[in-house]
């Protein structure tokens, strides 16, 4: 892919949200990079990753690229904690297909995110993966996920093919109003005859 294409898959959900952004799973930069740039380049920008030596060239990228961002990163795993927001948006780009259970992800998300914050998914089009991506999100599955997590109804942004697994989808969804539905028993009088 092209940073057109990066920016092309995240674009609508960025664009009218705020400056300050979480990405999980940063890697060396691709979508960082299409990040600072739908931010005008002047966003904040935390960044976590694994691994230590991609941040660095992601450093030197936003550097060189867009020097009026605010970058932190941030080595680590983020399946056991993310940085405390409050975040405008998050961006997992590629990221949550490598936790089996995407749940308690998804609530720590929603939890640094201002109300009405935004969490933009790039994934795999796909429910089966592969030894590189172990645990694909296609569009479908994701649209009951994420309102079963306090999001809105996620919205599909753009798509492009993918050489391995179909299609790789970009969506944006918002943080709910402590929406998710608790079910309970019948209470006093509500009962049914």
């Amino acid at each position: 892919m092209k940073h057109a294409d990066h920016v092309d898959l995240i674009r609508a959900g960025v664009q009218g949200a705020g400056p300050r952004w979480l990405e999980l799973g940063a890697g060396d930069g691709e979508f960082t990079l299409a990040l600072a740039d739908l931010l005008g380049g002047r966003g904040e920008i935390s960044a976590v990753d694994l691994d230590k030596w991609a941040l660095r060239k992601l450093e030197a990228r936003i550097a060189a690229h867009f020097p009026e961002t605010a970058l932190a990163t941030g080595d680590g795993d983020f399946t056991r904690g993310i940085p405390i927001g409050p975040f405008d948006g998050v961006l997992a780009a590629n990221s949550l297909h490598f936790v089996a259970d995407p749940g308690p992800v998804l609530e720590a998300i929603r939890n640094v995110l201002v109300p009405g914050g935004r969490l933009v998914l790039v994934e795999y089009d796909v429910d089966r993966g592969n030894a590189w991506v172990p645990h694909p999100i296609s569009f479908e599955r994701w649209t009951r996920l994420a309102p079963a997590e306090g999001f809105t109804m996620p919205v599909r942004i753009h798509a492009v093919p993918s050489r391995f697994l179909g299609a790789i989808y970009g969506a944006v969804a918002s943080r709910g109003a402590d929406s998710r539905v608790v079910h309970s028993g019948p209470h006093g009088g509500d009962r049914e005859q």
